[in-house]
């Protein structure tokens, strides 16, 4: 039997893998795997040095486990439809398997490999894997895609419990028999000539099983039963960490809400709390497959706005006040140790993705899409469907967009979630001697405090660049220019 190669892309795992096991059954486990470096996706201009890091990591992982099952990864660099139909025919291969991915420029290169092996006369074969459901399963009656979460999700979950959401396990799989086709040896970041400080979270199938163990695991101190609450807290270790491992797919989602589900069971009928919060992660992974089908069906947010009449929004654009934002420059607390920490850790607590965002553009007045390129080029986990679904209902210019008119407050968002100020003294290190009273508007403390407790407004920490008052007005000015209200 002829051998299939299995193509490797945002599916860094063996277990669960959809189309792999596919492969494996098909080809009675005579799989090659493979994974093509692509330039336009290591440089391109949302590339980011530390997500291309963990994705090094992860193929490391990923050939260490192929090794252990008699099997090898086959590494290539260069255009997937030229590498994929070169090994097909150094490998006698039938066929080529790979999982489904959803953005513009995946659907179209996806298209090209298929047509072009298609054309050579072997066969080839997409699978669902990354998401729950597709952009076609989860719909209106009339078969018109939802734009708005909530009956999205309403949907998603009565399809969900309509269905049986299985695993696919791999009973075997071998290196075929014969010599392979040549493979390039795994790099380093420098070898791609990329570099970063920043120290993200590692990468790999065996961290990624750990962390959803670890958060499903009722014995410990902070796991998914508290997650209602904890989510909003950025001081606390209260979410997943799985964001990384979800967007490369070193862990599955069908593991995920399968692990949750088996969590949700074991918490007692009077625990509706716990039990809430399980639902309420569950609910995560149904916003990650709602802007997945955004992308899908309306790709022109990823230049612009959902609503296109928000595209003639008269952004101010400052570049100094951008540059203070990325710095964690600012002069209000919990953005800037939001920044500081997506600087260093490549990684933003949810709660302070939305902080951030609002004060980007409705306190300083700048372009979503600013804010957006560059937690793409920052984050861990940046994925472009969920990063502009965020971005884009921060900003009001969305699907199921916060209303231009909410716009969030950073000092009372600082004190609410943040209420002892352990999360802005942690990334902002001059601020830790900074009473409980300030430290959320340090440019409040009387002359003697600041001399007290080191930290002189205006030199050791920033004043504020703006006046949250008068830029909230002027945000409401702008908006409403767009949409004609008195």
């Amino acid at each position: 039997m002829s051998p299939i190669i299995h193509w490797f892309r945002r599916d860094l795992r063996l277990h669960d893998n959809t189309a792999l096991a596919a492969a494996a059954q098909d080809s009675s486990g005579a799989v090659i795997p493979v994974f093509i470096l692509e330039d336009r996706l290591l440089h391109g201009r949302w590339s980011g040095a530390a997500r291309v890091r963990f994705m090094l990591e992860s193929l490391r992982a990923l050939d260490a486990a192929l090794r252990e099952r008699g099997s090898v990864l086959l590494l290539r660099h260069g255009n997937p439809e030229e590498e994929l139909l070169q090994l097909a025919q150094a490998s006698g291969a039938s066929g080529v398997y790979w999982n489904r991915d959803y953005s513009p420029y995946a659907i179209h290169r996806d298209h090209a490999v298929a047509q072009t092996l298609g054309d050579a006369g072997y066969t080839t074969r997409s699978f669902k894997d990354a998401v729950i459901w597709e952009q076609d399963e989860v719909v209106k009656p009339d078969g018109n895609p939802y734009t708005v979460y909530t009956p999205y999700a309403r949907r998603w979950r009565t399809r969900l419990a309509e269905s049986d959401i299985r695993v696919a396990e791999i009973s075997d799989l071998h290196k075929p028999s014969g010599d392979l086709p040549a493979s390039r040896p795994i790099p380093d970041l420098a070898d791609l000539g990329l570099q970063t400080e920043q120290q993200a979270i590692p990468g790999g199938e065996p961290h990624g099983q750990q962390l959803l163990s670890e958060f499903t695991d009722l014995r410990r101190k902070h796991n998914i039963a508290g997650y209602g609450e904890a989510r909003d807290l950025p001081g606390l270790p209260g979410t997943s960490r799985l964001s990384a491992h979800l967007h490369l797919g070193t862990v599955s989602i069908r593991a995920c809400l399968l692990a949750a589900l088996e969590t949700e069971a074991k918490i007692e009928e009077k625990d509706q709390d716990q039990r809430a919060s399980v639902q309420a992660w569950i609910s995560e992974l149904a916003w990650r497959d709602f802007y997945v089908q955004i992308l899908f069906h309306f790709p022109h947010v990823l230049r612009g706005a959902f609503r296109p009449e928000y595209d003639a929004l008269d952004w101010e654009n400052d570049a100094d006040l951008f540059d203070a934002w990325c710095a964690g420059r600012t002069g209000y607390p919990i953005v800037d140790a939001a920044m500081r920490r997506l600087n260093t850790e490549a990684w933003m607590h949810n709660r302070c993705r939305m902080i951030v965002a609002s004060f980007l553009t409705k306190d300083l007045l700048i372009d979503w899409r600013w804010g957006e390129r560059y937690f793409m080029q920052h984050l861990v986990d940046g994925d472009p469907a969920a990063n502009n679904g965020g971005w884009q209902w921060a900003a009001g210019t969305g699907t199921d967009a916060q209303p231009y008119f909410r716009i969030f407050n950073p000092t009372s968002q600082g004190q609410k979630f943040d209420p002892d100020g352990a999360y802005v003294r942690h990334y902002l290190p001059e601020l830790a001697d900074v009473p409980d009273k300030y430290i959320h508007e340090p440019w409040k403390m009387p002359e003697q405090t600041q001399h007290s407790v080191g930290v002189r407004i205006g030199q050791d920490y920033p004043a504020p660049l703006v006046d949250h008052k008068a830029q909230r007005q002027r945000a409401l000015e702008l908006y409403k220019a767009v949409k004609g209200d008195k």
